[in-house]
């Protein structure tokens, strides 16, 4: 609002031509029946000549398995309201490539790994291998969230999913579905109940609306310093709330381009006061301001 607020908005709400539904399932770790089901799902589209991403936090396993995975993002209060002692490893590709040799229901499958490590020609023609369907899965990072379109691409399994935020999941779960064949998500996680990150992946399942995905991931994550550089926490607001109180918002910045318009500098008497908050509260964002 305070921005881009005088810009008229045009909303696309619906899903381009030739595009299906996805159909979404959070998968708890802690049931090996259902991780077991995630797998044979998996076989069983490719078995009916589909397609299928496999996508990990991680690259390779080593020191710091604890860490974020390729592009470095998990929310940080994840991490502080995760369970007592250390976490499992996270999936990388190299594990879960082994797993592709190991289980019976997938060891048969075509697959190769694509990932930021590998040089541009080899992530190039592992794609042209996979877009022409000599492959049946890729076992990937996060480099394919935009850009990919493969049409026999149904399934979408997403590894540590709560590692994820919900843009990456929302990207990522439209590379599937793509080609008139109704899609699947699978979303494994090890996500306590009641965390943040069990929220957003409760809203995963629950929509594939990516205004509603927005909306909840401004509430999880609250609105930054609209003064500053902080894209997340609660900023420099401490009686507002963006989602809550966005008429307010509204009717505020209106009479503000009002006031403004009548009277620039704030040089009137009756804005005095107004001027000396404004001063104050502006002092040390001047740096940033200049920026935008």
């Amino acid at each position: 609002m305070t921005v881009f607020g005088d810009l008229e908005v045009s909303v696309l709400d619906e899903l381009p031509p030739g595009r299906c539904p996805v159909q979404t399932t959070v998968v708890p770790a802690s049931k090996p029946a259902w991780v077991a089901r995630v797998w044979e799902r998996l076989a069983e589209e490719a078995r009916d000549g589909h397609q299928a991403f496999v996508v990990c936090p991680r690259i390779a396993e080593g020191p710091g398995d604890q860490g974020a995975g390729e592009d470095g993002f998990w929310a940080a209060e994840d991490e502080a309201a995760g369970a007592d002692g250390p976490k499992p490893p996270l999936a990388s590709v190299e594990s879960t490539l082994r797993l592709f040799e190991d289980n019976p229901a997938l060891k048969d499958l075509r697959v190769a790994p694509l990932h930021g490590q590998m040089s541009a020609e080899d992530k190039a023609r592992t794609m042209a291998a996979f877009q022409a369907g000599q492959l049946d899965a890729l076992v990937a990072t996060t480099v394919i969230e935009v850009g990919i379109d493969v049409p026999k691409a149904t399934a979408m399994v997403i590894l540590d999913a709560d590692r994820f935020g919900l843009a990456q999941l929302h990207q990522m779960r439209g590379r599937v579905g793509r080609g008139g064949l109704p899609g699947l998500c699978l979303l494994l996680s090890g996500a306590e109940p009641g965390t943040p990150a069990a929220e957003r992946l409760a809203a995963m399942e629950r929509t594939s609306d990516g205004f509603e995905l927005s909306e909840v991931d401004l509430r999880l994550r609250r609105e930054g310093d609209v003064l500053g550089a902080a894209q997340t926490g609660r900023g420099g607001l401490k009686l507002l709330r963006v989602m809550r109180d966005r008429e307010l918002i509204a009717q505020a910045r209106e009479l503000a381009t009002r006031l403004v318009a009548a009277d620039p500098g704030l040089a009137r008497p009756e804005h005095a006061e107004l001027r000396r908050v404004l001063d104050g509260r502006l002092a040390d964002r001047e740096e940033y301001l200049e920026r935008t």
